[in-house]
Parts: C-alpha cells; structure tokens; sequence
C-alpha cells in the first residue's frame, strides 16, 4: 500500500539560471497544489505515447514516451512515478541516468530545452492491489487474471510516468501486448489486434486531450457483450465467473437512453466515439467515469438473482452519473483537485435528472430525497462540516472532503439554482460553458460565470453563501388563523450555530394541508424566494387555516424543516393519510430528525412505524422506512440490553417477517426479507432463519439465493447461533466465488469470539498483508457490529493509543476504511469522554483521520442523548 513518508528537502545541484532560488518539491508521495501550479506554468501540449507489456504475472512492463513543450528550463522538471523499477531513460534522445525517489524522477535543466522535449522511460512494475493504478486480481474459480485502471484521484503515476495532475491535458496513444485470450479497453477503440509470439498485441489510435485521471486502460479475458443499436456502439465487459450475474440488456438500455438524453440536452454530442462499461473486482468506489471506458464495482451491481426495482434505479442512477462526467469532468475538467466537488455534484444533479427524465423512475428526486439529500443534511450538521468548495493543499488532501456535502449538497445547491434562474436559462448556460471550454480546464468562477451571463444575472453573492460557507439553515412556518383563516404567515430562516451564521437567499414552495374524511390534502402552496431572518408571504392570507404547513413542498430547497408543533402532531398521526409519497417521505423525515436531535423519543418513533410500515405502498419510501427501522434498532443495541429493547425488537421481528409472507410483489417481499435480515436477534427470529436456509421453512414466493443464503449465515454468525460455524464452513465449500469469499470473511469476523476478533485484528495492522484491500476493509466493517459493546472495549484503548501511529504508516485508502469501522464506540459518557482525550492527545493526524474521530466522538455523544431521551426502558 501506498504509505505518507516525508524524506525532508533535499539539496540538489541541478545547474540552470536561477535553480538555487526555487525550493525543490517535496520529497514525498503526493504533489502539492503550488508545485502542480509552478509546473503547469512551463508546460503545454503534452502528448504520451504508450506500450504496456502484460502478461498476467505480479509485474507488468511498460515504456513511456512523454513529449511535450517547455517555456523555459531555467530549473528542474519533475515527472511523477510510483515505486517502478527503471530499466532506462532518455531525454531528448541522449541517455541520462534517472534520478527517482520512488515517487517523481526530476529531470535537470541541462538535459532539457525550451521548446519541444521527448522523454522516453522504460520501466518495471508490481501491478496495485488496493484498488488503484494498475490493479491486478486472481479469480479463486478460476485463476484467471484480470486487470483494471483507477487513476482518481492521482494514481496514473502508479501505473505510467505522467505529468499527474488536471490541468495538463494529453493526448494518449497505446500498444499493449496480452496473453492470447485477453480483450483490452481503453479511452478509443482499438484499430488492429495482431497475433505475436503466443500473444496478442492491441494497438490503439491517439486519443483526443484528456487529464491523465480521465484516461484508462484494462485489459483480461473479459467476457463482452455489444450492442449498436444506437448512435454510439456500446460495449459491456465483466469476468466470465460472473457473467450469469449481468443482464447486459438492462445496461444497454440505460446507456443508450442517458446518450439521448445528454445529448440533446447538452446540445454537445457525445465526444468519445464508442462507450465502454466494465464491471470490475476489488473496486474502492461505486463507479469511475474514464473517458470511453467506465468502470463499476461488481459488488453493486452484480446479482444472482432477478434484479429488484431498487437495484435497477440505483444501475440506472450510476450509468448516467458516470455518463454526465463523460461532459463535465472529462470534455471539460477543472484545473485542481478542488474542483472535485463540482465535478460530483454536477454529476449526481445531472444524472438524477437523467433518471427522472429519460427513464422509467420518474421518481428518482424522491429516491434523491430519502438518499443522498439526507446523508447531506447529516454531514453539513456535523461538527466536520465544511463548505462545499475548499481548499486542497495537496494530492495527499484531494479526497479529505469528498462525502455527502460534495455529492448531495452540492447537487441540492444547483437543483436550487435551477429554480432560481429558471430551467431553460440554467440548460443555456451548461451548453455555454461546454462549448466555451471543451477539451480544456475550467474553474468554478467559469461555471458561475456562464449561468450568470446567461441569466443576466451576478450570481457572486448567491456563490458565496452557498459554496464558500458551511452549514445548514432551518425554515419554520410561523403563522396565526382567526375565524378558520390564516391571518398572518412568515416564513423564518435561522442558522445552523452562531460559529456558522450565513443566511440564505433560496426558493421555495410553501404547501398548506387540511386533514378531512378523504385524507390530509393540498389546500394551498406558492412559490416563494426567501432571503434574511423573515420574510413575509402575503400570499397565503385568507387561506385556509391548515392543520399541516410544509414549507419546502416538493423539495425544491436545500434546508431542514422544523414543523410548528401542529404541523408535527398531524404528521404523527396522519402519515397514512398522506397520499404524496414524496410528502410522506418528508414527514417521516421529519420524525426522524426529531429522534436525532433527542427530541422525539426512539419509542414514540418506533411505536410510528409498527403502525405505519406494514400498510406502505409506495416501494421507494418504503426502502426509506426500513432504513429508519434498522438504524433504530441499531440504537437499540448500542443502548445495551433492556427489557424494552428485546420487547420491541421481537415486534419489529414480527412485523418484517409477517410482511415478508403477506408480500405479493416481489420487489417488496424481497425488501421486507431483507429487513428481516436486518433485525433479526432473537431465538426464535434466528431459528427461523437456520429453517429458512435448510429448506425446513419454505415461505412461498421467496428465492433463497447464493446471496441471501449468505446473509443468513452472517446473521447467524453475528449472534453465534448454535451450528453458524459450520455453516460457514460449509458454504465455503460451496461458493468458491470472490464474493463469496468477500461473505465468508465477513460472516467469520463478526462473530462474537474474542480469539477471530484477534486474528484479523493482527490481519488489518499488516500494511504488507497480500490480502487485497477489498477483503482487509469487508474485515474492519464486521469488527465490531453495536451490540458486541464488550469485544469492542476488550481493544479500544488500545485501537486509540495506536491511532495516530497507524495513520502515519498507512495511507488515505487504508485510513477511510479505518477510521469508519474502527474508531471505537459504545454508547457511553465514557466511550465520549475517552473519544474527547483522544482527540486532544492526537493533534498531528491527517485531516481525513481526524474527521473520522470528530465524527465518531459525535455520533457516541448521538447515541448517548437518544438512549437519554427514551420514555421507556
């Protein structure tokens, strides 16, 4: 794995004009944003040219010829790669002998001129198994090697010598040599595949400019499906183990409706010629937006059985995320990793829309709603909090802030914008900007800058309230009737803290309800822009005086929702009456948010939900219902154990499973299965499983698939039930899979067993483990599951006197997975107060560690409050 060493300034004699008077870079891992700046300052058109010899083995082979222009060479040049052997180096056609670090090699002003340079580098390297540069992976059914590229956020350099960093653009021409049955796919289509010594050797055509991160190559015996049925040819690659898991139609049909769609509303065509989706192994995120050449992990979206409604809105949502980068982010890309975030919130805006728009999930802004908005709104609340455009200091720093706020606020932000300005004006300003800066880089200024000259509008103000200040506002109804009308109504705006004042300008829809015999229906809504402490809506005067106000009806703001005390009672108890399920699902919201801030009991919550679940008919919601039901009994637990937890949790038991056999559709039986899933602890919950996976208990219409038997097992395992061992061991036997592998140690390491809990405890601290990153972080998330409170304090102290030490030797790959699963907490004042002393003892750890700390320390001192403001134990 990548490890963060500083090896300090080194003093080098380079020769040149000026030399002496510029500080070297840094002799580390990672290039800083003034060191990436100086650099793109001397350099222009690049162009690579690229020969990757692979053959399967632990190493690959490649030569790298750099071309590029140079302003001047009054000072060294640096050009980045990671831990590669090299064989040889020449500049300019005269052999030099390569000064490397392991990092960057730094080319001297001597050998370099102004103008025209080629730099050609012959080199040996491991191939990654963490998921970045080059990834190599061994299938366990049957040893075939498969390969991938993932250069996000700065990991070219770990696969070929590269200027590593957005702002210099190349171009990128490739040969690759491969074992005879492997494909190979990269950003164009290749023009010639010829047969050499017991191989094959792909050639590809130079591609268009690009950022070394939009660029990709992957190579294997992938199994391919085609399809030209629209204007682009599509293709679609996964490992042949899993083949039977793709429905390439689905994927097809998605890809070729997201083309039209962008297409037509960008106004721009597709840039890239032909549209490669790989589905690949051991993958970090959910999915890369390679120019031409998209990869996704298999873990999302390979299933072994009919695909439910929610995994096909969620491939659709993916497919088209990735397909909007394919214009924002890769035909125009910002100049540095701070404009990340825009590059993602634009995406996940876009691709929602996609969704809605061209697809059948007409719904997706609800599924937006329950999902990312939520997660966003709990971020922007944290102690972590951040504004949505930020500073990046260095490639070290480039994924610190990328999280709910980056993806979900940010796309809530230009969702608001868009009402604000107007759909079409908004449309017009996209389509400008691709047009003004296609196949260049671009920054946030240039983006604002082309809405506002087409809304004819300065929009500064409008940017700096909403991506350079943190925090999330509250809106309240606050509003009088007399003689059954509303007499006055204002709408009040306060901030999240007095550390993060801002008040927002913001458009909304405010949305009058009165109950009745027929249910709680609209009586009145208007659209509002609201700006300051109060505004005045004289609109709503003389209307009826409602039993329920929702002042951002349909979602079109960005803001919590604090209900009046009458509103909140009637959505207590008239959820069911409420036929809007995107309503429904705000003012479960807001129940929920209720119980999060210790205001509303976990038991008046729960007491909601056994009587308001079981009668949901809208699948989306839910899906969000269900989420909620899980996350309280997750409280539960951490709560420890008490006559009412066991209590209520057999009701919920009771309830999801009684759903699951009374379920006539299959996407909901399988939802409330899963729920099932979820919540089962009990004897006899637990028992019912075990009959479940031995065919004792059939429940009619339920498919016990290769997944959910392995869910069953896990759970069995979590609670150790009697025979869950050999279970395991068993299924082993039987799915040799790599997810099957990936559930196997997952069912082993939760179990409650002081003795596993040590081994893969020693297995997580080994940095030169050979077991890929996937395995070791599915280990650290079975760690400590709530209600193991007793194993997770057995090594806490110890997990956080060691802390910051394993922060220093392992990398932010590692660290994301570290810090989210094992932090310890358990619900305690003194889990919090030990979360605190850590906290002030641990000053120097990387800004992404220490995010996880504060989050955990937070989130203790959540659960801590919750169990505080229950009526019943």
């Amino acid at each position: 794995m990548k490890k963060y060493l500083i090896a300090g300034a080194v003093a080098l004699a380079f020769g040149g004009a000026h030399a002496a008077d510029v500080a070297p870079r840094a002799e580390n891992a990672y290039l800083s944003q003034a060191d990436a700046a100086a650099r793109s300052a001397r350099v222009s058109n690049v162009d690579y040219t690229l020969e990757f010899a692979l053959t399967g083995k632990e190493s690959f082979s490649g030569t790298t010829t750099l071309s590029f222009d140079l302003k001047d060479v009054s000072q060294p040049l640096t050009i980045d790669l990671d831990k590669a052997t090299i064989g040889s180096m020449t500049v300019n056609g005269k052999a030099v002998t390569p000064q490397y670090n392991k990092w960057f090699i730094t080319l001297a002003p001597a050998d370099l001129v102004a103008g025209r340079n080629t730099v050609t580098i012959a080199y040996t390297r491991l191939h990654s198994t963490n998921g970045e540069g080059l990834h190599r992976m061994v299938d366990p059914v049957d040893g075939r090697v498969y390969t991938y590229s993932h250069f996000e956020p700065a990991a070219a350099h770990q696969m070929f010598p590269v200027f590593d960093q957005p702002d210099l653009k190349g171009t990128y021409q490739v040969t690759v040599t491969t074992p005879a049955d492997w494909v190979v796919s990269s950003t164009m289509r290749e023009t010639g595949v010829q047969d050499v010594d017991g191989g094959k050797k792909w050639t590809f055509p130079r591609s268009k400019k690009l950022s070394p991160y939009n660029f990709a190559m992957h190579a294997g015996p992938y199994k391919v499906w085609e399809d030209t049925s629209g204007k682009y040819p599509m293709r679609l690659f996964a490992r042949q183990s899993v083949a039977s898991q793709v429905s390439p139609q689905e994927w097809f049909k998605y890809t070729k409706q997201g083309l039209a769609f962008f297409d037509q509303y960008f106004g721009v065509p597709y840039q890239f010629e032909k549209y490669d989706q790989l589905l690949v192994p051991d993958f970090l995120y959910g999915a890369m937006e390679n120019a031409a050449a998209i990869t996704f992990g298999e873990g999302s979206f390979l299933h072994k059985e009919e695909m439910t409604a929610a995994q096909k809105q969620s491939l659709a949502g993916v497919i088209l995320h990735e397909m909007a980068h394919q214009w924002f982010g890769d035909l125009v890309t910002m100049k540095w990793w701070n404009g990340l975030w825009l590059n993602e919130s634009f995406a996940s805006f876009m691709g929602t829309l996609a969704t809605a728009e061209s697809t059948e999930f007409t719904n997706a802004w609800q599924g937006f709603y329950s999902g990312g908005k939520q997660a966003a709104y709990v971020q922007d609340q944290r102690v972590t909090t951040h504004a949505i455009e930020t500073p990046v200091p260095s490639t070290a720093n480039a994924f610190d802030n990328i999280d709910a706020i980056t993806y979900s606020k940010g796309a809530s932000t230009l969702k608001q914008l868009r009402h604000l300005l107007g759909e079409e004006v908004f449309r017009k300003g996209v389509h400008n900007y691709l047009v003004k800066y296609q196949y260049q880089n671009a920054t946030l200024d240039n983006f604002i800058g082309s809405l506002g000259e087409a809304a004819g509008r300065d929009l500064s103000g409008w940017t700096k309230e909403w991506l350079y200040e943190a925090g999330v506002n509250t809106i309240a109804a606050d509003f009088s009737c007399a003689g059954g009308k509303v007499s006055s109504f204002t709408l009040r705006q306060s901030a999240t803290t007095k550390e993060l004042p801002t008040l927002r300008e913001q458009r909304v829809q405010i949305g009058l309800f009165n109950l009745s015999a027929k249910g709680l229906s609209l009586s009145k809504n208007v659209a509002i822009t609201y700006k300051g402490e109060a505004t005045a809506v004289p609109e709503l005067q003389g209307a009826a005086c409602p039993d329920l106000v929702y002042p951002n009806y349909q979602d079109w703001g960005f803001a919590q929702v604090q209900l009046d005390k009458k509103s909140f009672a009637t959505a207590q108890s008239s959820l069911s009456k409420v036929d809007d399920p995107l309503l429904r699902s705000m003012l479960w919201q807001s129940l929920w948010d209720g119980v999060r801030a210790a205001k509303l009991p976990l038991n008046d919550f729960l007491k909601t939900a056994l009587a308001n679940a079981p009668a949901e008919k809208d699948y989306t919601l839910l899906g969000d219902i269900v989420d909620k039901v899980r996350a309280s009994k997750g409280y539960l637990e951490a709560q420890g154990p008490s006559a009412y937890s066991a209590k209520v949790g057999v009701q919920l038991e009771q309830m999801a499973f009684a759903a699951t056999k009374a379920a006539t559709d299959n996407n909901f039986q399988r939802r409330w299965f899963s729920t099932y899933l979820g919540l089962a602890s009990s004897p006899t919950a637990l028992k019912q499983l075990a009959d479940i996976l031995s065919g004792k208990l059939v429940v009619p219409r339920l498919n016990v698939s290769q997944d959910v038997r392995w869910d069953i097992i896990r759970r069995l395992n979590r609670f150790a039930y009697p025979g869950s061992e050999a279970l395991l061991a068993a299924e082993q036997e039987r799915d040799k899979s790599d997810s099957g592998q990936q559930a196997a140690i997952s069912a082993a390491v939760v179990r409650p067993d002081a003795k596993v809990k040590a081994e893969w405890a020693a297995t997580i601290a080994d940095l030169q483990t050979k077991l890929p990153f996937s395995k070791v972080r599915t280990a650290m998330g079975s760690m400590y599951p709530t209600e193991q409170k007793a194993l997770n304090e057995q090594t806490a102290a110890q997990r956080l006197a060691t802390l910051g030490a394993v922060d220093k030797a392992a990398g932010p790959v590692y660290m994301r997975a570290y810090g989210a699963s094992m932090i310890p907490a358990t619900c305690t004042p003194a889990s919090v107060e030990r979360l605190d002393a850590a906290i002030a003892g641990l000053p120097d750890l990387s800004a992404g560690t220490r995010r996880a700390l504060l989050v955990t320390r937070q989130e203790d001192e959540r659960c801590v409050a919750i169990k505080k403001a229950m009526t019943v134990r």
